[in-house]
This record gives structure tokens, sequence and C-alpha cells, in this order.
């Protein structure tokens, strides 16, 4: 089974507008691409350059897990009306990181609030045939309020809205900065695995010495990193991605990989940023063979 490898589209490549950041993608032989917002323009890019869309990335997340009810009903209207149109477009899957409007927001609070607007969203989803891809990124210092970065809480969140079409995107490198068995992920939750990044962490014992486990309280961190770990491009960090592309393969795995560019060595420039994408996709087609 073929996995197509694409990628997330960074900054100095966006700038390029979507056309010409589809073509050099597509240059670089990824087939597939992730779309920051759904619009006639970058549908018709990707198709035009042959590229899968992996995920469209849904708007007015925050909304979603706001206190207030009426703005939550108005922001599920607005992802039912995403949804509608991933479908309409061929899009099958919808990127959401789940940030709340308050930072200092509680999880158990948000728990509720998700559970209250993603009912909804699910059956609406069901019945499109389109799945939302829930990303665990933690979310920033000190509060790290985003919902569903760890099983403890995504086992609630799946309890609590139990549709398939609520899933996740599988992404190792906050895992590994976290200390998870992002191998063990893979197979408990092997049927909501909807979408997949391509990024990785490196581990950095010497700073680890420094700061221990928290962000750094003196010294500024680089880009992409809290202190005793960076993100970086799979083949520079702790994942074992050949061991990740046999699980994916095992378990029928339907999505992409994309490649999600945040590695301080590639950054800066659009040459840079093409340069970690080539490496990057280098490192994972020896992978997924």
């Amino acid at each position: 089974m073929s996995i197509p490898i694409g990628a997330r589209i960074p900054p100095q490549l966006m700038r390029q507008g979507i056309d010409e950041a589809a073509r050099l993608l597509k240059s670089l032989g990824l087939t597939a691409i992730d779309l920051p917002e759904l619009n006639d323009q970058a549908v018709a890019a990707a198709r035009r350059h042959d590229l899968t869309i992996g995920t469209v990335d849904m708007q007015g997340v925050p909304k979603l897990l706001s206190p207030d009810a009426n703005t939550r009903r108005q922001a599920v209207e607005s992802v039912c009306q995403q949804i509608q149109g991933a479908a309409a477009a061929g899009c099958r899957a919808l990127f959401a990181c789940l940030v709340p409007e308050r930072l200092e927001q509680p999880i158990a609070e948000s728990l509720e609030y998700f559970a209250d607007s993603f009912t909804p969203i699910a059956q609406a989803c069901e019945q499109a045939q389109v799945r939302v891809a829930i990303e665990g990124w933690p979310g920033p210092a000190p509060h790290y309020s985003t919902l569903g970065y760890t099983p403890e809480v995504w086992r609630a969140m799946f309890a609590r809205v139990p549709s398939p079409a609520i899933g996740l995107c599988f992404d190792p490198s906050h895992l590994v900065r976290l200390g998870i068995d992002y191998l063990r992920v893979l197979e408990e939750f092997a049927d909501r695995i909807v979408h997949c990044h391509g990024k990785d962490t490196e581990l950095l014992p010497e700073k680890r010495y420094l700061y221990g486990s928290l962000p750094a309280r003196l010294d500024p961190p680089p880009r992409f990193s809290e202190g005793s770990w960076r993100y970086t491009i799979p083949g520079a960090g702790e994942v074992d991605w050949r061991r990740v592309a046999y699980r994916l393969q095992r378990i029928g795995y339907p999505g992409c990989v994309c490649i999600e560019l945040e590695d301080a060595g590639y950054w800066g420039s659009l040459e840079q940023e093409l340069l970690g994408i080539q490496t990057a996709f280098a490192h994972l087609r020896r992978c997924f063979v």
C-alpha cells in the first residue's frame, strides 16, 4: 500500500501564492498537500498539480470551546457549512487544534463544551462522509490548555462523542516531547487516525539537565523549542519512521503523511523551507516504501 507524502505550506512558501506553492511541492516529488483554508482557488491548485488534499484547516475553532452557548452555536453552524463545502470539493478531512479562546480555561471545562459542540459536528460529518483530525499540540506555556493531546483526554473525548467521524491527526513530535509512547498510540487509537504529520522531535540531554522537563526559566528558548527538546524534520529526531510506516500500513491507514516544517535549521527563507521539505521527504520516502 502506498501512502501519499505531502506537506503543510510553511510561511515563505505560502507567500508565493497557493498555485506556485502547489507547483513547487509537486516539483519536489510530493503527492499531497494540506490546505490552510477551503476555497475554489486552493482546491483548483491542488487538482491542477495532481496533489491529493490531505486536510483543510477548520476555521473558527476556539469559539467551539467558548463558555458562551450562543458563541458555540454560531461556531458549530459555521463548521457544519465548512463540512458541507469540503464534501462538495471532494475533501475528506478537516484539521483542528482545539485551543480555547481563554488560554487559562481548564481541560475539564473545555471537555464539556467539546461534547456540546462536537455532537452536532459529528452528525454533519457522518452525513457528508468527512472526518475531523484533531491535533495534539499541547498549546502555549504555561497553561497548555489545548483539548486533546494525551491518551487520558482522548479517551474522555471519544467517550463523550463516540462517532468515528471525530478522530486524530497523529503527530509523534508532540508525543515524544511529552514522553508518551507514540507507537502505543497507533495501536490504541488505530481506528481514530485520520491524518498524520511528518514532524519529529530531538531530545537534548544537556538542556534537560539544565531545565528539567519544564520550559527554561532564564534562557530564551530557541525557535520551535522550550529548552530540553526541539521540533525537527523526520530523520533528525527520535521517531522511528519505519516502525510508524509499518503500523500505519498494517491498520490500513487511508490518509496521507504531510510534512509540517517546524525546524529552526530550515527556516527563514523560501530556499531553506524547500530544502527542509525535500530533506524530510527523502527520509519519509525511504520509510514508506
